[in-house]
């Protein structure tokens, strides 16, 4: 099953793509609430090139590494990934005259509900937005 999130990002196309993109940035923005964070992220922006997002509980009571493989990327338009266990995602970015749209879709996974995932997903994506549109300001 495929799961589709977005949002409207009120900012400069290059603004977002950057911030999607940048690992300082990443960290910033890349946890679903505020009990997390994300402490490191690298990432290899090229097809075949590898990322790696740190989550964990800010108490430390738990985290793992949200990793995969980019597929596809098209500058300001468009990044696929595969994650470690197989699934896809894509992230799609396209301007407006009201901001930048950023539709991510998923593979599903088995162990939480949809349901869950989605609002874990759009939870991020709603920090993302807030990131920019705060660095916007």
């Amino acid at each position: 099953m495929k799961i589709s999130i977005e949002t409207l990002v009120k900012a400069p196309l290059s603004r977002v793509w950057d911030a999607w993109v940048t690992p300082d940035d990443i960290t910033h923005w890349n946890f679903a609430i505020d009990t997390w964070c994300c402490p490191a992220a690298e990432i290899d922006l090229r097809v075949g090139g590898n990322f790696s997002y740190r989550m964990e509980a800010r108490d430390g009571s738990m985290g793992f590494d949200f990793a995969g493989q980019f597929t596809a990327i098209e500058p300001c338009k468009l990044i696929r990934f595969s994650l470690g266990d197989d699934r896809e995602v894509s992230v799609e970015f396209s301007e407006s005259r009201d901001g930048v749209r950023v539709v991510e879709t998923f593979d599903a996974e088995d162990e939480n509900s949809a349901e869950q995932q989605r609002q874990g997903w759009q939870a991020i994506l709603n920090n993302f937005k807030k990131h920019v549109e705060g660095r916007n300001a």
